[in-house]
């Protein structure tokens, strides 16, 4: 059973969002929050598999209850939620720790099965949002084609050692992964083997101290290895 705590201002978006979840046969809501700080403390409480966050709230914003959330090192995963479809909210959200991004308009459908992704560890963007994420934050840099890795400005030296660590081929794949692409694309993209993907991500991942696809994504584009279209 998927355990889920709500946090939104609004009362009867509350209603919505539990009727919706506690018609699932594998989910159940624990709890409310109205504002950041229930949240945080409601989490460390309950222990939430998931915490459906919105964004603005009055006292502590969504984001800054994410951060808290996560620099708890708690169980508890966080996935955004908000009416506002603004990059700059994704973005900072993503950055606090955030394992997924949904607009509030998403198809309840959509949202029943990013919650079991978020709970299951996967990390889920709303459709359409990681293309002009990566299109808004990314900074253009030269092209990943000769085997070297692109020296962007501002690389702090651990970012700097880190993208030293990974080979040509993860960088390819990591490059893959921050444009959106699943498993089965980047192995049709590389000529390579899901499994062989697979491997390649679990390793990107470690490499870079990454915790999801979606703090992957992030450093990507913060070093400079993704491009806007």
């Amino acid at each position: 059973m998927t355990t889920v705590l709500i946090v939104d201002d609004q009362a009867l978006q509350r209603l919505g969002f539990r009727m919706l979840l506690e018609a699932q046969p594998d989910m159940t809501v624990v709890g409310e929050a109205a504002q950041g700080h229930d949240a945080v403390r409601m989490t460390a409480e309950l222990r939430p598999d998931v915490v459906l966050m919105d964004i603005r709230m009055p006292g502590m914003n969504g984001i800054e209850a994410t951060r808290h959330i996560v620099d708890s090192g708690g169980r508890s995963r966080v996935l955004v939620l908000t009416t506002f479809d603004l990059d700059e909210y994704a973005y900072e959200a993503l950055r606090a720790g955030a394992a997924g991004f949904f607009l509030k308009d998403a198809r309840p459908e959509e949202l029943v099965v990013g919650i079991r992704a978020v709970a299951a560890g996967d990390s889920v963007v709303s459709p359409g949002l990681t293309r002009r994420l990566i299109d808004a934050f990314t900074v253009r840099h030269t092209e990943l084609n000769s085997g070297q890795f692109p020296h962007p400005l501002g690389l702090t030296p651990h970012q700097r050692r880190q993208l030293e660590d990974l080979t040509h081929r993860e960088r390819e794949v990591l490059s893959a992964v921050a444009t959106g692409r699943t498993n089965p694309e980047i192995a049709v993209q590389l000529h390579l083997a899901e499994s062989t993907v697979k491997s390649h991500v679990s390793r990107v991942l470690a490499k870079i101290n990454a915790r999801d696809r979606v703090q992957a994504v992030i450093f990507a584009y913060d070093v400079g290895l993704v491009h806007p279209a």
